[in-house]
């Protein structure tokens, strides 16, 4: 068996699903690069995994070219190779379309689009150009990715071009044993999904509390993704919260 080290890069490391994906992978013995905005909480996640060098910080802004090519330039020069990239970082403005501003509905384009598109160009070429080739691309996409929220028409339409992206590399990536692959989240417990505890607004105008799951569940999931010989590929994942009101929803 191989003793090479695996690899990984996980965007949005600092908390919430980024975070509990960071430390499942380093409980299974990757090296972990986290990355995100926030250096000190970037700084939390790698002291919870008392991972001494197998994890390390890199605080990087995914909508800023240089800063994700900087990135992956320090995983290769760090470890050689890259075996996974967790696409994750993500932002979301919930707006009334009408009064959805252009510079609201850019940061959310910025982050959860274009971000992803540089995160995982940038996983692509490295996995692309090292030996042996190949690796694994995972987006966090999410359950709006199929059935909408009111009032998220940006993070809604930034879902679905997550999908489309995950399709696309899917495809581009099979003549060098690239697979890539999506999940869609619904309703992980997280500091941003405490609101629904109290009341969420639903499709026919009511606010209602919504049942959530435990975000170590989505992380093991994301493990058993990453667990998959690179002949075989989950396309696309749905976890949720059993009795969250989805299924039908609208």
């Amino acid at each position: 068996m191989s003793t090479t080290p695996r690899t990984a890069v996980v965007t949005g490391a600092g908390s919430g699903i980024g975070r509990a994906v960071a430390l499942a992978l380093l409980a299974e013995g990757y090296h972990v690069a986290l990355a995100g905005r926030r250096t000190e909480t970037l700084a939390e996640t790698a002291g919870l995994a008392g991972a001494d060098d197998r994890a390390f910080v890199v605080p990087t802004d995914v909508t800023q070219p240089d800063r994700v090519r900087a990135l992956f330039e320090r995983v290769s020069a760090a470890w050689g190779r890259l075996d996974l990239l967790f696409n994750n970082a993500g932002a979301g403005a919930g707006v009334p379309f009408e009064d959805l501003s252009f510079e609201q509905w850019k940061a959310v384009v910025d982050v959860n689009l274009t971000g992803m598109f540089l995160c995982a160009q940038g996983a692509f070429r490295l996995m692309k150009g090292q030996r042996p080739q190949g690796g694994r691309i995972i987006n966090n996409g999410s359950i709006s990715a199929m059935s909408p929220r009111p009032d998220s028409s940006a993070y809604v339409a930034t879902k679905h071009g997550v999908l489309g992206l995950t399709k696309s590399l899917a495809l581009d990536g099979r003549a060098y044993d690239i697979a890539c692959g999506q999940i869609d989240i619904g309703n992980a417990v997280t500091p941003l999904t405490e609101r629904m505890a109290s009341g969420v607004k639903q499709a026919d105008g009511r606010m209602i509390p919504e049942p959530r799951m435990d975000v170590g569940d989505v992380a093991r999931a994301v493990v058993f993704m990453a667990s998959l010989p690179l002949e075989t590929n989950v396309l696309t994942m749905t976890i949720m919260a059993t009795k969250m009101p989805f299924v039908g929803r609208g």
